[in-house]
């Protein structure tokens, strides 16, 4: 059954309803003050690669790229890059002022461990003389053993016991002020329920208060007690050693102080809160990209686009004559809704636009170009068939819309393919150029028909169907 031909008004109404949504979409972006966030190839940023220390297994890479992908999120990085590499990790983070504090808080391992004290030392004294008999501490952070550490500051040396319970027993964790005397910023913990957990801790607590073997007197309290303290170590470094006063605590009543700015408590509390990562990475190759250069990257894009949207202007005005000004304006309005959605979901999602993303809508110039010349190609060929232009315009839809159709679902697969399956900047082309991709049928479909019927029903294009392209006069 022949599909019913719809009204010249229901026709110049889509036509109209995609002016009137390309127009005051744009108006509204620039009246909010939305405009496209760039990527660290626009807009400069840090891109790092980390190489994992020793032969780490498959899966602890995986889960390394999961804790520095929840760690980005949680500094308000928009639209960053973390993506694997064979056992290799890359880091591309866009925009960012303080880069060293966000490389520092990326990589770091964040292994919470902690530690009976069993001696202070002289930063002069020679590690065994913290211990006696025949045990020798050894330089470094061996879980298992006697280590002998300094603190954050390099200023206090301790002798630590075995670790007796690690950052796995906590929860949750979050910044704060407090004190007793002096406000001072601190890290408040929530540790597990059970024996994992706060059971755990609160063992070593009581090991502590009673200053047995496993944690020996070091301090005593106001009133001469004698007491172990507790040393909590991160990544190698004493961060606090308080002494234990209690023999057990409630799991979301502990404080872990030290002398923590606003800055480092608030990264410690991340760094808790999506675990330590499971393998040791060192940082093999970091590069800064300038905003200079991010600039003058987007200015040779813009007018790359700008240069290719001339030469097709050029063709379809002077081949195609009124019905290429029906595609240029198609073009337009195709642009002015890719300028507001892309503004919106920079504004709104954090999605970045970046460099493969600016060549993803260039190419997209092309594909909107072939779907306008394959129907004013269609619309000829019906011509000169001997129709009257109006009834050509509308005989040679049908088969164009399905070639355009067809044409628009191959670049959009192809477009879907490299979205899922790849990473970086492929995604970032892949995206633009399907997004492109749809507006391009959205065009085709509600706006091209009605404004070439609209021209065509003009007195002087009936008199002179060349006015948009045909070859030759009325029948």
């Amino acid at each position: 059954m022949a599909r019913p031909e719809p009204s010249r008004s229901s026709g110049i109404a889509s036509a109209v309803l995609v002016v009137v949504a390309a127009i005051g979409g744009f108006v509204y972006t620039l009246a909010a003050g939305n405009e496209p966030l760039l990527g660290i190839d626009l807009q400069g940023g840090v891109s790092v690669l980390y190489q994992p220390v020793g032969e780490p297994d498959s899966e602890a890479v995986d889960q390394a790229v999961d804790i520095i992908r929840n760690r980005v999120d949680a500094l308000g990085v928009a639209e960053p890059e973390i993506a694997r590499q064979g056992d290799n990790i890359t880091v591309s983070l866009p925009g960012l002022e303080d880069k060293e504090r966000a490389l520092n808080l990326v990589g770091q391992t964040a292994e919470l461990r902690f530690r009976p004290v069993l001696a202070d030392l002289p930063l002069g004294a020679v590690p065994d003389e913290c211990v006696s008999g025949e045990l020798t501490p050894p330089e470094g952070d061996a879980r298992e053993a006697i280590v002998v550490l300094t603190d954050t500051e390099g200023v206090r040396r301790y002798c630590l016991g075995p670790t007796l319970l690690t950052g796995t027993s906590v929860e949750s964790a979050s910044a704060g002020l407090g004190g007793q005397i002096v406000s001072a910023w601190q890290v408040l913990p929530v540790f597990r329920s059970g024996p994992d957990g706060i059971d755990l801790f609160n063992q070593a607590a009581a090991s502590c208060f009673n200053a047995d073997a496993v944690c020996p007197a070091t301090t005593t309290d106001q009133s001469g007690r004698a007491l172990g303290r507790l040393a909590i170590v991160l990544d190698g470094e004493v961060i606090s050693a308080p002494a234990i006063n209690v023999p057990s605590f409630q799991r979301d009543q502990i404080v872990i102080s030290g002398a923590f700015e606003e800055q480092d408590a608030q990264d410690l509390a991340t760094a808790l809160n999506f675990g330590a990562l499971p393998v040791e990475l060192e940082a093999q190759d970091t590069r800064t990209v300038s905003a200079a250069v991010g600039t003058d990257v987007l200015r040779a894009g813009v007018i790359a686009g700008l240069v290719g949207l001339a030469l097709v202007s050029v063709y379809l005005l002077a081949y195609y004559k009124l019905s290429g000004l029906v595609a240029l304006l198609g073009l337009v309005f195709s642009g002015l809704l890719l300028w507001t959605i892309i503004s919106w979901i920079g504004e709104t999602q954090g999605l970045a636009l970046t460099l493969s993303g600016v060549v993803g809508l260039i190419v997209a110039i092309g594909v909107s170009a072939d779907s306008n010349i394959v129907y004013f190609e269609n619309v000829k060929d019906a011509f000169a068939e001997g129709r009257h232009v109006s009834t050509a315009i509308e005989r040679a839809y049908d088969s164009a819309i399905s070639t355009i159709f067809k044409a628009d679902i191959v670049s959009l697969i192809a477009a879907g393919l490299l979205y899922f399956l790849t990473v970086g900047a492929v995604r970032g082309f892949a995206l633009y150029l399907g997004l492109a991709t749809i507006l391009d049928l959205v065009i085709s479909v509600m706006f091209m028909r009605p404004a070439l019927k609209w021209i065509a029903a003009r007195s002087a294009v009936e008199a002179n169907p060349r006015l948009v392209g045909m070859p030759g006069g009325a029948s």
